[in-house]
């Protein structure tokens, strides 16, 4: 337990003040490079593009400019500072940088409400991860109804709030009080397991996305629906999940032994992704689909092409450039697996768990709206 006290709730609390107020002053001391190039090209830049459908959002000296191409958005360099729609290098270094102070606040909450130590709350919490991924992608169809000419049901700047990163504090606050929520009925005697209670609450909140989403589906033109691409995707990933979890339990079950029935969970999040990723990239049009999706994510792009560059291009055409992404996911997702051995659980168990829950859910979340993106075709 030693490494969970080595900082404060105070400690973490200074730092997060110092951090948010660093940011502040650099952003009136010197504009042009903290917020211009850094908070606004790298962070809130991105948001405010991807929530007014646009590729890009340029900062001039009379406002924000937006472009929706990429030679209007280079050509836009020369007036502004340029921030695309979707991932950079430094956006992605400064989200795992967050999350993993962010973790730290969570772990100190937890040990302050001596939480975190049973297993049942990572199972607790996986609906809420599928949750965030389907979240997302009710700004996709808000996108796609705008590319359709119709008013959208969320507009800005409330669809900021189911774009990353603002749609990861959106989830932790749903999450959160759920946790806290559910925590108070079991206190009281309402309920006689807060875990069920709260994997309960996650489900009800995904239900409901999914309905909604759906619902688009069925009734919506901008939106359509190509199921295969669900079950396909689902149905690939649980059988490369669960034949990697099983062949381990076999020939090396020390690797599964530390974790249990949450290795193939941390195995099934990363198929999910991997899988989705490899699905939209190469495979829709042979499902029936009408178009292939482009990779989003700064690693899955260099990935593709450093397989174009290897690959024969008639090689290429056949098995597809982005199935090294899956391999990697996996591969990443078993070492996770067999780092965290039972030593780890007796002497930290809370930390165990919530790293595994971060683990889990940056392949899961990803994951779920690819595949749900890509099954409504938006």
């Amino acid at each position: 337990m030693g490494s969970e006290r080595l900082v404060t709730g105070r400690t973490w609390l200074g730092a997060a003040l110092a951090l948010v107020g660093g940011l502040a002053l650099g952003s009136v001391a010197l504009p042009r490079v903290v917020y211009d190039r850094f908070i606004w090209q790298y962070f809130w830049g991105p948001v405010y593009s991807d929530a007014n459908n646009a590729r890009c959002a340029i900062l001039t000296g009379d406002g924000v400019v937006l472009e929706g191409t990429d030679a209007a958005c280079r050509a836009g360099a020369e007036a502004g500072v340029v921030a695309y729609t979707g991932y950079t290098t430094v956006s992605e270094v400064g989200y795992m940088v967050t999350l993993l102070f962010m973790i730290v606040g969570v772990l100190l909450l937890l040990d302050r409400l001596d939480l975190g130590t049973d297993r049942r709350l990572f199972f607790s919490l996986v609906p809420f991860m599928l949750f965030g991924g389907a979240l997302r992608v009710v700004e996709d169809a808000s996108d796609a109804a705008v590319s359709a000419g119709v008013d959208p049901a969320v507009t800005y700047p409330l669809n900021t709030l189911f774009i990353s990163p603002v749609i990861y504090v959106t989830v932790f606050v749903i999450t959160l009080g759920a946790l806290l929520v559910s925590l108070a009925l079991e206190s009281n005697g309402t309920v006689s397991d807060m875990y069920r209670t709260m994997t309960g609450i996650g489900a009800g909140v995904l239900g409901l996305t999914l309905a909604y989403l759906f619902g688009l589906a069925l009734t919506a033109e901008y939106v359509s629906l190509y199921p295969q691409i669900l079950v396909v995707d689902v149905v690939l990933a649980t059988v490369i999940a669960y034949a990697i979890y099983a062949a381990v339990a076999a020939y090396k079950p020390a690797v599964n032994e530390g974790t249990g029935a949450i290795g193939l969970v941390v195995l099934w999040g990363h198929a999910i992704d991997g899988v989705a990723n490899v699905v939209a990239a190469d495979w829709t049009t042979a499902l029936g689909h009408p178009f292939t999706y482009g990779a989003k994510h700064p690693a899955n792009r260099v990935i593709i092409q450093i397989t174009e560059s290897v690959l024969p291009a008639s090689v290429a055409s056949v098995i597809g450039t982005s199935w090294p992404f899956l391999v990697v996911k996996l591969v990443v997702a078993l070492v996770i697996v067999w780092l965290f051995d039972e030593t780890i659980f007796e002497e930290s168990p809370r930390y165990a768990v919530l790293l595994l829950v971060a683990a889990v859910a940056v392949g899961l979340g990803p994951g779920t709206r690819d595949i749900l993106r890509v099954t409504l075709a938006i």
